[in-house]
Formats: C-alpha cells, sequence, structure tokens
C-alpha cells in the first residue's frame, strides 16, 4: 500500500508525541513500545520503521519534549510573562496533576540519569538552552552569574514539582507548591526578606 508523501514523517512525529506523553505519565521503564505504538493506534511492527530501538525513542521524545517546554517559555516571554508567572504557572496545581503534558525534567529526570551518555547529552543541551533562555528573565540577567542561578531556580523548581507529586495529599502537595514558589522568587531577587 502506498501513502502519500510525508505520511511517514507525520507517523513519525505522531509516535514521538503519543511517546512523549507515555514516558512522563508511565515513566520511561513503565511505558512499553507496544502500549506506545497502541496508544499512537499502530501496530509494534511499525515502530522499527521510525526508530532502531526504545532508546532512540527516548533519546528523540526527551529532546522533542524539550524543545517544546523551549518553545512555550520563548512565547511566553514574547507574550510579556515576566519570571514570576513563569515560577508560579510551573509549580501550579495544574501542572502537578498533569505530568503527561508537562515538564519532562520533573517527570523523568532520575530515569534520565540512568539513561546512556548520548540521551544524557540530548537532555543537557535542552536542559542549557532552557536555562539561558530561564537567566534572560532575571533582574540581573546580564550579571555573570545569572546562568548559575538559572539553574538553581530551575533544579529548585522541579524539585518542588517531584515532591509535590510524590505526597497524596493535596493540602500538603498545595504547601510545598506554595513554599517553592517563594523560595525560588526569593532566589531569582523577586522577593526580600
Amino acid at each position: 500500500m502506498r501513502f502519500e508523501k510525508g505520511h511517514k514523517a507525520a507517523t513519525r512525529q505522531h509516535i514521538l508525541a503519543v511517546a512523549s506523553k507515555c514516558f512522563r505519565s508511565e515513566g520511561v521503564s513503565g511505558a512499553g513500545i507496544s502500549g506506545i505504538m497502541g496508544a499512537a493506534g499502530l501496530t509494534n511492527g511499525a515502530f522499527y520503521a521510525h526508530f532502531e530501538s526504545k532508546e532512540a525513542l527516548v533519546r528523540e521524545a526527551v529532546s522533542s519534549a524539550l524543545a517544546h517546554q523551549q518553545h512555550s517559555l520563548e512565547k511566553k516571554i514574547e507574550a510579556g510573562v515576566r519570571l514570576e508567572e513563569v515560577i508560579r504557572n510551573y509549580l501550579s496545581e495544574a501542572h502537578r496533576t498533569d505530568a503527561a503534558c508537562g515538564c519532562p525534567s520533573a517527570a523523568l529526570l532520575p530515569e534520565i540519569a540512568r539513561q546512556s551518555t548520548p540521551t544524557r547529552q540530548t537532555y543537557e543541551h535542552g536542559l542549557d538552552s532552557f536555562v539561558s533562555t530561564l537567566a534572560a528573565l532575571l533582574p540581573e540577567a546580564s550579571s555573570p552569574d545569572a546562568t548559575r542561578r538559572a539553574t538553581a531556580i530551575f533544579g529548585l523548581m522541579v524539585g518542588t514539582l517531584q515532591l509535590a507529586r510524590a505526597v497524596p495529599s493535596v493540602a500538603r502537595a498545595e504547601q510545598i507548591l506554595e513554599g517553592g514558589v517563594e523560595a525560588a522568587l526569593r532566589l531569582a531577587g523577586e522577593l526580600s526578606d
């Protein structure tokens, strides 16, 4: 059966989008090829026409998710969003409850740390790009330590979100998120003591 030109590329992008959501909601080890392909409405056999291995899929899904996150942040900045709003949106109840569509770092960081060097390098590239954009939002963005502070702020945000997702109590999760917002704003220089 012949397909239209561009069908294979579109199918590949669809698999990447589905895999990215599956990995973020179920974890890399919890999301198998058959589950991902089933969620994509495709057979397992179609997988190998697009990816050489699950590891290759993980690497590309992580790259795709990070690029989407980066693009989203850039669009917010273009719309005039300030750092405080970025922090509050990231550390929100909506983000806490939607791991599948949320930050790949908060959902996958422990598993990314156990992946191959090429996957970790792909993650590092996306992280550096995101942190650089975040640094531009800092009150003293031109200072030499802006990237270091932005990395610390992002690390605080990721860890806070992971903690809030780990507790079953909504009230406790909200306390964790509120504490994270306050700490991130202080670190950013947006709040004084």
